[in-house]
């Protein structure tokens, strides 16, 4: 690709459409016709990179067997991966409220604790979920306790099983927090999160749209600001697999801009401000994608 050629790249309708109809139906990103900007800019690096004359040669590329492995690198720099510790704190609350209890009885019965943080991005929700319930329940650092977190993005998954983050990112967590959970990390200005805590953590790479090889079910499942990029079918299809993956005293959260619009439909029921509770009276309906 030429100097010119580079800086003439743009993307057009019809590609972006061909691009759009890829992410649905690879990782159920919804992308609307506004975004094509955004969608051009964040793509632009990966045309550049496989040297290519244009976006049309990129979707022909996704389509072809050879391009495969392309489509982790796509759906990669179409995520966004925006996010902090302690993010909505009010499920939190709820989460000590409602799941403590619970928790204390099944340690004394001597039964497995399983959460699962589904879109965790860079790392910051699961530590944050991990770091305040070891707090709230110290019983829990020799418990069968532990939490999967998974994403999409592959990137993010190697940087979050790191536990490594800038102190600014740290600075707003409470003292005792950062005292109790926090260590001076391999880097000047960094923090690590504690052995104590990433022991209790799985990071795994997961497409939402794919099988889930998870066969258990989980006590908690943090869902936040994920599904806001799917489309409604997408979204309704979702609903009733998170319940099948959940106890029957479960809760799921959702992001603060997401609702279940039938959630008995699902097997669930609201449980709080973007709270459900499994729903055992309700029968889910098909789970299939």
């Amino acid at each position: 690709m030429t100097v010119a050629q580079s800086e003439a790249l743009a993307l057009g309708a019809d590609a972006f459409s061909a691009l759009a109809e890829i992410a649905r139906k690879e990782s159920g990103l919804e992308l609307l016709p506004e975004k094509r900007l955004m969608v051009q800019s964040r793509l632009k690096p990966r045309v550049r990179a496989l040297q290519m004359t244009d976006f049309e040669d990129y979707a022909k590329h996704l389509k072809s067997e050879s391009g495969q492995s392309e489509l982790r690198n796509m759906i990669s720099a179409l995520t966004t991966n925006v996010t902090h510790f302690f993010r909505e704190n009010h499920h939190f609350d709820q989460l000590t409220e409602q799941m403590i209890p619970v928790f204390r009885r099944k340690i004394e019965n001597g039964e497995r604790i399983r959460i699962w943080s589904a879109g965790c991005s860079k790392g910051q929700e699961p530590y944050s979920i991990a770091i305040h319930l070891l707090h709230a329940l110290p019983q829990l650092e020799g418990a069968d306790f532990r939490i999967l977190a998974t994403d999409i993005d592959p990137k993010v998954v190697t940087f979050a099983r790191q536990g490594q983050y800038d102190a600014k990112e740290v600075e707003a967590i409470t003292a005792h927090y950062t005292n109790s959970f926090f260590e001076p990390g391999s880097e000047p200005g960094q923090l690590s999160v504690t052995k104590r805590v990433r022991e209790h953590i799985t990071f795994n790479e997961l497409n939402l749209m794919h099988a889930w090889p998870m066969t258990g079910t989980f006590d908690v499942i943090f869902c936040r600001n994920v599904v806001i990029y799917f489309n409604v079918d997408t979204q309704e299809k979702l609903w009733p697999r998170f319940a099948n993956a959940l106890q029957p005293d479960g809760l799921l959260f959702l992001g603060h801009s997401e609702r279940i619009a039938v959630p008995t439909a699902c097997g669930l029921q609201t449980a709080g401000t973007t709270s459900y509770e499994h729903n055992t009276d309700c029968t889910p309906r098909s789970t299939k994608l």
